[in-house]
């Protein structure tokens, strides 16, 4: 009989061949070192900013969600939670989804229409672009944070659609840039376009009160839709939106990733109430954080914007997946895990050390690693 998989097994082959194939690494977390395979890693991996994560969770009587939102999987804490995240967001409402790519997809595939245009980041998150691709919507991909590129966009297209939507991650999960919000706005304001920005690795980093790079901008008040994540920072699980309510309702009513899903678990509701308290009640996490991506930026002579600098996100790119690979090895050797990132999570020769640091790592932890990367050791081909 024909083997009617194999052509599965020739493209994992190929990746095999190129250094891209990738599985799945069973590791024991604890705080911001885990265990694999008997061995102790301090871990530069982990999107954990505030470090939560590892924090103890408020006992719940209910294990599951048991339904989806809409047909009796909304309780009384997923309101609370929903109301708590408008509050930090300063919008009229909000709703939760079971993953941010759920809500990243879902809300983008949503809300344009046939007749819309859909304007998108280059380097915007898979979420994102699925729900780019999944709109009924035209869309155009424009250059990485090019401004000048949206505007011609706009120039050219605006009058041929009905709406225009500008989709964009608020801070870029491979690359640490941040979006240019303040100019976005100001093209939506003259072409009277509407802009959806993904804050999944701002909220909780970002701002005065932690709420992301809008506030950080102060652009709050003119994004209307605000997507986000519980998973990262927020240290629990899950995704978000917020924004009018009439938006809100309207993806209660349409999105088919929040209506066709099981509502998240109370559990995960608790956890990530308890790490709302922590944005609000410990701003030190986030200074300490804010810090340490400032140190390792100057040590490492990263010369970034202000704001920018103070992104926990910081990409080492070597552009060769090999190179790459055996950086993040010689880093493992010593016990630190920087993940090493290839295509086609980033374009072809932009292969990265992918820096994310955390609250919970210690000054020698990053001094170990600063002196191990201006060393060159990871960089040196092995003998």
């Amino acid at each position: 009989m024909t083997d009617r998989f194999s052509h599965f097994r020739e493209q994992l082959d190929a990746l095999d061949r190129t250094s891209r194939l990738r599985r799945l690494v069973p590791r024991s977390p604890a705080g911001n070192q885990f265990i694999e395979n008997g061995a102790e890693f301090v871990n530069f991996g982990s999107n954990d900013y505030l470090g939560l994560a590892s924090q103890p969770t408020p006992s719940v009587s209910r294990r599951g969600g048991g339904s989806s939102s809409l047909v009796c999987g909304w309780t009384d804490v997923h309101e609370q939670l929903a109301d708590r995240i408008a509050s930090l967001e300063s919008t009229e409402s909000a709703t939760i989804f079971p993953s941010g790519f759920a809500a990243c997809s879902g809300v983008v595939a949503t809300l344009p229409g046939p007749n819309d245009l859909i304007l998108s980041d280059e380097l915007n998150h898979a979420s994102l672009i699925d729900g780019c691709r999944l709109s009924a919507a035209d869309r155009v991909v424009y250059p990485h944070r090019d401004v000048l590129a949206i505007e011609s966009i706009l120039q050219q297209q605006r009058s041929q659609h009905e709406r225009v939507w500008i989709v964009t991650d608020t801070i870029f999960s491979m690359d640490g840039t941040i979006a240019p919000l303040v100019e976005i706005c100001d093209l939506c304001d003259r072409f009277d376009a509407i802009p959806i920005v993904d804050e999944a690795h701002a909220t909780g980093v970002m701002g005065t009160n932690g709420s992301g790079v809008c506030e950080a901008l102060g652009v709050k008040s003119r994004v209307p839709i605000r997507i986000g994540t519980l998973s990262k920072a927020i240290g629990s699980q899950g995704g978000f939106v917020a924004g009018p309510h009439v938006v809100i309702d309207y993806l209660i009513n349409r999105c088919r990733t929040l209506i066709y899903s099981t509502s998240l678990t109370p559990s995960a509701v608790a956890a990530a109430m308890a790490g709302l308290d922590s944005i609000e009640g410990e701003p030190e996490r986030r200074a300490r954080v804010q810090a340490l991506s400032s140190r390792l930026r100057a040590s490492l002579e990263i010369i970034t914007p202000p704001v920018e600098s103070i992104v926990p996100i910081v990409p080492v790119i070597l552009g060769d997946v090999t190179t790459t690979l055996a950086a993040a090895k010689s880093l493992a050797d010593i016990g630190l895990y920087v993940p090493a990132i290839r295509p086609p999570t980033v374009p072809d020769g932009t292969a990265r050390l992918r820096i994310s640091l955390s609250a919970d790592h210690t000054g020698q932890q990053l001094d170990r690693l600063i002196k191990h990367l201006r060393r060159g050791d990871p960089f040196r081909p092995s003998a």
